[in-house]
């Protein structure tokens, strides 16, 4: 196509909620289906478009490679890019089916979308993707027949050997590779545990609020949860202790509650460790973004307190890196390993080896301390920015929380305003929104919003978000 051509395609708006990527995404995409780019026409390089939009390169490389993934052009070398030939436009194409919306009563909590405070997104538009791109490259070409059979159901031993290494330096947590157990995510994390050391009939406490798919797993393996309130120093144990001594297991999250983001205090995470140590209980230690604390230094781990061989440790890969890369890990007792690998071998089908290869060397070459370093930086500042923002337009209406940590604000509603329904209204806007109440058993306490603030890029889009959301405010 000629660049001509291009200039038909709306200007972006640095104004618009959408990041530019996106911006440049959407506006290909509805020329291509809309018949003004046709099958065959050729489209500027990234270089030319970089040029022309004073924009950054990796920026319009995201918008090709995601045009590209879903099929609406093609890279044919030096010949340039080009619209995929064979497409209609979409007066004669089937229409394509729109994702559900998220209403009041179907809150996703791992939705496939990226959208304005939309919760456990890392910062997306600061990965590092050609690092990670060139050290995907070298791990397909390096690749021998030994790494196509069928993976380990444990983990690779080299992910699991650096995860050992990093926990002990960031964490506090002494463990040795053959302790850690790769899972495809938190929830299998979970239900692993139950399959390891639960039954049927068993009682464990859960933080509340707390975070709904634990209470959902554990109710389709028939475990009773027992919900115990949160206050300013974490989970209440005293309280837990008087509804129900003799839990099996207690799932915390120590370093940012969640969602509430306080931390469990010293007091508190001995008085768990006392309670389990002497009924034989366990505690599953949570440590969602335990990374991400902005007032101090990261707190160490409750893990790194245990004497007793009680706490089973549960990280992820998700938040510091990306969610679609599905890998978690467990850290068990050294007593427990023997049990743990059996239910492994019955159960878990491994997770792809190309996957734990890439990260891999992105641990072992230091990459993956300085994006944890750099994303802390970054979250203080969007963090202070969003809360700036959202409180210039909503400050009569709401009040955010002070909190030390985490990737999500909490905004409390005055007066009588249903967060469920805030909520909603706000995702039909085509923003993002979880509602307090939704993460308490029986939907009950304070009203609140929990917005995330990591892919928010500056106080004015947090302004402009937060006029669309007064709007929607009854």
């Amino acid at each position: 196509m000629t660049e001509t051509k291009t200039r038909s395609i709306p200007p972006l708006d640095p104004a618009a909620a959408a990041p530019f990527y996106r911006q440049i995404y959407e506006r290909f995409r509805g020329a291509i289906t809309g018949g003004v780019l046709k099958p065959g026409d050729r489209i500027p390089s990234a270089r030319a478009l970089t040029k022309e939009l004073g924009l950054a390169r990796g920026t319009i490389e995201a918008a090709y490679s995601l045009l590209a993934a879903e099929g609406y052009i093609q890279a044919r070398g030096q010949a340039g890019t080009i619209v995929t030939p064979g497409l209609k436009p979409q007066s004669r194409m089937a229409t394509a089916t729109p994702p559900p919306k998220i209403g009041v009563d179907a809150t996703s909590y791992r939705p496939d979308s990226i959208l304005p405070f939309q919760m456990g997104l890392p910062a997306l538009d600061m990965f590092p993707r050609k690092i990670w791109a060139r050290l995907g490259a070298r791990c397909v070409r390096a690749m021998q027949p030994s790494d196509m059979v069928h993976p380990s159901v444990f983990g690779s031993q080299a992910l699991r050997a650096e995860i050992a290494a990093y926990l002990q330096v960031s964490r506090g947590i002494n463990c040795a590779p053959h302790q850690i157990f790769v899972t495809s995510g938190y929830r299998h994390t979970i239900e692993l545990i139950t399959h390891a050391l639960l039954k049927a009939g068993d009682r464990v406490w859960l933080e509340n609020p707390g975070y709904p798919p634990t209470r959902e797993i554990l109710g389709h393996m028939q475990i009773a949860a027992v919900p115990l309130p949160v206050d300013q120093e974490g989970l209440v144990v005293s309280e837990g202790i008087r509804l129900a001594p003799r839990a099996r297991a207690a799932v915390v999250t120590p370093a940012h509650q969640s969602p509430l983001c306080v931390s469990l205090s010293l007091t508190r995470r001995q008085a768990l460790l006392d309670w389990a140590a002497r009924n034989h209980a366990w505690i599953i230690e949570d440590d969602y973004d335990g990374e991400y604390r902005y007032v101090s230094r990261p707190l160490a781990a409750l893990k790194s307190l245990d004497r007793d061989g009680r706490v089973l440790y549960a990280g992820t890969f998700s938040k510091v890196l990306f969610p679609s890369i599905r890998l978690a890990y467990l850290v068990v007792p050294e007593a427990q390993v023997e049990r743990f690998e059996t239910i492994s071998q019955a159960l878990a089908g491994g997770s792809p080896q190309l996957t734990q290869a890439i990260v891999t060397a992105f641990i072992t070459e230091g990459h993956f301390a300085r994006h944890i370093q750099r994303m802390r930086k970054l979250y203080a500042e969007r963090r202070e920015a969003t809360a700036a923002g959202l409180k210039s337009v909503l400050g009569k209406h709401m009040q955010i929380d002070s909190q030390p940590g985490g990737m999500h604000l909490i905004l409390r509603l005055q007066g009588q305003q249903s967060d469920r329904r805030l909520a909603a209204r706000i995702r039909e806007e085509g923003l993002y929104a979880e509602a307090l109440t939704d993460w308490t058993t029986n939907r009950d306490g304070a009203s609140a919003l929990l917005l995330g603030f990591t892919n928010i890029d500056s106080e004015e889009t947090a302004e402009n978000l937060g006029r669309r959301i007064l709007t929607l405010m009854s």
